[in-house]
Formats: structure tokens, sequence, C-alpha cells
């Protein structure tokens, strides 16, 4: 079923079921969702698991401000 819907969007990268798991997880994380809550929806035990699925974007790093640049200077 999911070989045939990748065929009917004519996506021909590699990918598979568990690709979209990854990608609901990494989705999720990179919209703000607890890593807690996304442990829960995906069924691990551990937390380590889940990390293992979620990936951080280089675009969310990118977003992070030093505490220090926060501050006021004067």
């Amino acid at each position: 079923m999911f070989a045939r819907a990748k065929e009917q969007a004519d996506i021909h990268r590699d990918a598979t079921v568990h690709s979209l798991r990854h990608s609901f997880a990494t989705h999720l994380l990179e919209a703000g969702t607890n890593l807690r809550y996304i442990q829960e929806l995906l069924g691990h035990e551990s937390l380590k698991t889940t990390e293992i699925y979620t990936h951080v974007s280089s675009r969310e790093l990118s977003k992070i401000q030093s505490p220090l640049d926060r501050l006021v200077l004067r």
C-alpha cells in the first residue's frame, strides 16, 4: 500500500513507513511539541529511544539565542 501511494505521488526517493514515523516525530519536535509527549505518541518506554527518532534540524538550531545576547548593558 505504501509503495503504491509513493508511486501515485510520483515519489522516487527511498522511503519506508518507518521514514513516515521519523518525519512525524521530527515535525512535532520542530513545531515545539514536548519530547515527552512525542514519546507517549510513539509508544516508547525510554526517552532515549524517542531521541533516536528525532533529529534536530540546523534551521531550528540557528533560532537559539544565547541568554548572554539578551542582556542589556547600560
